[in-house]
């Protein structure tokens, strides 16, 4: 079955200035997760000293099971209530960038073998993460895992972070969270990152790590600093590259871009102003971001966990260690008590 795509997003590091925050930041607030990027973040990282995923005894893939089971617990401890969104079709002149995805793949998974054959685990890890690939078969086991959990997900008829901002600015939702810049172009409020990935990571190369910490990104805040408009934003953004025009323009980055914006200011004048080599004409590109269909009838309803469910799916049919999973169920305890304790359903 044909996979699903990883997109990196738009580069806007360096440009904005997201605030660290912890994750008591977020207690008692729904948020609208990028279930795609969520998801490719699990597949990529949740890996073996060689590179290689976390396999079941049926040699099926289960890293993007295990990253969802355990931190969408974590953020569930945290009083955190998580809804996923997960992306529906894309626009047509995606296929460009969808394209060389596919061959950025290709290529890494072949020098992944070969660096494996050469047993250079660390470089066959890096390369192995640039290969990872997102089957229907991972994202329909991924929603089924969300049931037995009790969080909602919502399908969105086009981009998912289109529908995650359009969720943030109704109010259903404090903030949408992916590690992508875009969300902030199709005008989410709040934007939160690493939240899947907060921890500690080791340092590519090194023998070091790193604490990732979440980081928030107000989008008011930065347009008032930067001096801009969303409309402005999104400019800028597409000279930099875009997911529906990769390379951008040549030789503008995202403070020569930014710039360029703030003194040219117009769309006219500012797309007048350079080389457009992409087959897509600005216009239609600036114009998806404004108006990204999104579904406005949906529902973010938490159920309590189905721990059977889960034990049949992570440990019956998958070969995950049934007494840790207990485990990490009992944990979740102290959650479930009646409402007149803190717990879980003081959140909902």
């Amino acid at each position: 079955m044909a996979p699903y795509n990883n997109l990196m997003g738009v580069n806007l590091k360096g440009l904005l200035e997201p605030k660290k925050i912890e994750l008591k930041d977020l207690k008692g607030k729904k948020v609208a997760i990028d279930a795609f990027n969520a998801l490719y973040q699990f597949i990529s990282i949740i890996r073996q000293y060689d590179g290689s995923p976390l396999v079941d005894s049926k040699g099926s893939i289960t890293s993007h099971l295990s990253g969802l089971f355990y931190r969408n617990i974590n953020l569930l401890k945290e009083g955190i209530l998580p809804c996923y969104v997960f992306d529906g079709k894309a626009p047509s002149f995606k296929s460009q960038t969808v394209n060389e995805r596919i061959n950025i793949r290709s290529r890494a998974k072949e020098e992944y073998e070969q660096a494996l054959a050469e047993g250079d685990y660390e470089r066959a890890k890096s390369k192995s993460m640039q290969s990872a690939v997102l089957t229907k078969e991972m994202v329909s086991e991924s929603k089924e895992l969300l049931d037995a959990l009790g969080i909602p997900w919502i399908d969105a008829p086009s981009e998912g972070e289109a529908q995650a901002a359009f969720m943030a600015i109704n109010g259903d939702v404090y903030a949408s969270v992916s590690q992508d810049f875009d969300s902030l172009l199709f005008g989410t409020p709040i934007l939160v990152r690493n939240l899947n990935i907060t921890g500690k990571r080791k340092i590519p190369g090194k023998t070091a790590y790193s604490t990732i910490y979440p980081e928030i990104i107000i989008l008011k805040d930065e347009l008032k600093r930067l001096g801009l408009s969303r409309e402005q934003l999104i400019m800028v953004a597409m000279l930099v590259g875009t997911d529906y025009n990769p390379k951008g323009v040549l030789g503008l980055g995202p403070k020569k871009a930014y710039k360029l914006v703030s003194e040219k200011k117009s769309f006219k004048e500012v797309f007048s102003s350079v080389e457009w080599e992409f087959e897509i004409s600005p216009k239609e590109i600036f114009d998806f971001f404004m108006n990204t269909p999104f579904k406005k009838d949906y529902e973010i309803k938490h159920a309590d966990i189905d721990e059977k469910k889960l034990i049949e799916m992570l440990c019956t049919k998958h070969d995950f260690s049934k007494a840790r999973v207990e485990s990490v169920l009992a944990s979740m305890d102290e959650l479930k008590k009646p409402k007149t304790q803190t717990g879980l359903d003081n959140f909902f």
